[in-house]
């Protein structure tokens, strides 16, 4: 075989081996990491780059973060030129130099074979703190990015291997929590195993295979990629969702709009028509409305096409500056992540009609609270998201209940619960009870994931708590004739009785110790008409008290005796 010809093997075997050193960077991560974020929810991807920039693949623990990394891999190449040496160490978070959300910080690493640049290592994670006027990273009250976050454009820590201990001062003196310090040295560890992984691998096939075997991978992932699209009807498509309270503004209400273009192997998701953006921080970034497009369509195509550039490339993104989802310079964006559920319903309505087995009903919007404190036993301050209040459940489709309990869909299963354990040794909060809600599943043919009742006694004085998301003021969708399930709520009552039912995005300080916090996470919606839901799995549910007697009546026409 000369180096211009094809093995069809060895690309196969490119791709499993580009695919086992992120999953290893992966693990590596999750093992070496210290803030629950990373280590237990796994908030972070990992990822392999050609020196131009391209994906050769990632493992994507979160999927929002599925297009996070490649633009600003490019917008590194473009900055540093020539002057990128081996040892070199990156970090970035900026929102307006392609960044998706300012608590997701980026470290790269380029990768040198025989003295040339050959590709990049790296790795995202959600840090527990990144400056900014409200610890923990979430501030509802912002409207502009300073108030919200340490901005950091690219910048080498490390040059030629060595530490510039000046940035590195800078940066970590204007954050918070020295856990974050602990989870940057891990994500560089995880870049450095992916460097050592790829050279070897590139120096076994040398440079010329590396180069004719990664372009044939990419042609033969985008020629699958545009064989799923062929299979969607010529057309154009559109469907709508809506977001509720900018954090400003009690009623305040925006539109997200897509319009999609299907003309033989490619489409176009337009989201021009979507609302302007907001003055509040409910806002998105050009990466983190790209990354929920592309998210949400791989849930409707083939799960076995590989992720890398040419999955990407039919694939044409129309976000422009000035709207919700693509916020100019500086806006307030934190919530950017967030509106993917709004995101991925007006893509789900709108493709229903043309691939109606390839959609979900409406999943669990976001409703998420964070709380920060002094730990009165460790006399340690902690930033905790409460990840296993949040996750409700996943819309049915044609043929399968929706799944219980999974979260919203920007995290389609990869965010993980917290052990309730290391999260009442890592809070000074108890947990009274944590379980699935009856009748949450929105009824149908096949019915929506369960929602889940979060109990929690609060055990610190002057606890602040952060809470951002939607779902308060719309159920989730049923499909075909299937039923919405309950909305989103979260509720604080106070050791001297009184209550406080929190909005949306709320900033509620000095919480007393003994305070229970009360979180409703809904299901998803039903798929198909309920009464036509096969008897034995509605009795199954009223046994496992899934669906309660009454739903199972009023909703299923199911007869019980009063014995």
């Amino acid at each position: 075989m000369t180096d211009n010809q094809i093995d069809t093997i060895l690309l196969s075997i490119f791709q499993r081996a580009f695919k086992s050193i992120t999953d290893e960077m992966s693990i590596s991560l999750t093992k070496t990491t210290r803030s629950p974020i990373l280590c237990e929810a796994k908030d972070f991807v990992t990822g392999l780059y050609d020196a131009e920039g391209n994906m050769l693949e990632q493992t994507e623990n979160l999927p929002i973060l599925s297009f996070s990394l490649g633009p600003v891999c490019k917008v590194i190449i473009q900055q540093y030129g020539d002057q990128l040496f081996p040892g070199d160490v990156i970090i970035h978070n900026d929102v307006f130099s392609m960044g998706n959300q300012n608590n997701d910080v980026a470290i790269f690493k380029p990768i040198f074979v025989e003295g040339k640049l050959m590709g990049w290592s790296a790795a995202k994670g959600h840090q527990a703190d990144i400056g900014g006027a409200v610890q923990g990273g979430y501030n509802p009250n912002a409207t502009e990015v300073w108030q919200e976050a340490l901005r950091i454009p690219a910048v080498k820590i490390y040059e030629k291997g060595v530490l510039r201990e000046d940035v590195w001062n800078l940066i970590f003196a204007n954050i918070r929590l020295s856990i974050v310090q602990e989870d940057i040295k891990a994500q560089i560890g995880a870049c450095s195993l992916g460097e050592r992984r790829l050279m070897k691998f590139i120096s076994k096939y040398g440079v010329e295979c590396f180069n004719t075997h990664k372009q044939e991978l990419f042609k033969s992932t985008e020629k699958m990629m545009r064989a799923e699209i062929a299979s969607i009807p010529n057309g154009i498509y559109e469907g709508s969702s809506n977001v509720y309270y900018d954090g400003r503004h009690l009623g305040s209400e925006f539109e997200v709009k897509s319009h999609i273009i299907v003309k033989d192997e490619d489409i176009i998701f337009d989201f021009s028509q979507s609302s302007p953006q907001t003055n509040g921080f409910v806002n998105g970034t050009f990466t983190s409305s790209c990354s929920a497009i592309t998210l949400t369509f791989l849930q409707m195509v083939d799960p076995n096409i590989p992720h890398n550039e040419g999955m990407i490339k039919p694939l044409t993104y129309l976000v422009p500056e000035g709207t919700i989802l693509n916020a100019s310079y500086p806006k307030a964006t934190t919530f950017g992540n967030h509106l993917c559920p709004q995101i991925a319903d007006s893509i789900f309505k709108a493709l229903g009609p043309a691939m109606p087995d390839r959609v979900t009903a409406g999943w669990n919007h976001l409703l998420c609270s964070l709380t920060t404190g002094l730990h009165p036993e460790k006399g340690e301050k902690y930033v905790d998201i409460c990840f296993m209040g949040l996750k409700g459940g996943s819309g049915a489709l044609l043929g399968d209940d929706g799944y219980d309990h999974i979260g919203m869909i920007d995290a389609s299963g990869g965010l993980l619960d917290q052990d309730y354990e290391m999260y009442e040794q890592q809070t000074p909060h108890q947990i009274i009870r944590h379980e699935y809600l009856t009748d949450s599943g929105g009824a149908g043919t096949w019915r929506g994931g369960l929602g889940v009742e979060t109990i929690i006694r609060l055990g610190g004085d002057n606890t602040t708590m952060v809470v951002f998301g939607d779902g308060d003021v719309e159920e989730n969708y049923g499909l075909f004739g299937g039923k919405g399930s309950v909305l989103n709520s979260i509720e604080l009552t106070y050791p001297d009785g009184k209550t406080y039912k929190a909005l949306s995005k709320d900033l509620i300080e000095e919480i007393p110790k003994g305070t229970v916090y009360r979180q409703i996470a809904g299901g998803g919606g039903g798929y198909g008409t309920p009464h036509e839901r096969d008897k034995d799995a509605v009795n199954e549910d009223v046994l496992n008290e899934v669906v309660s007697k009454d739903q199972a009546r009023n909703e299923y026409k199911m007869k019980f005796s009063d014995r």
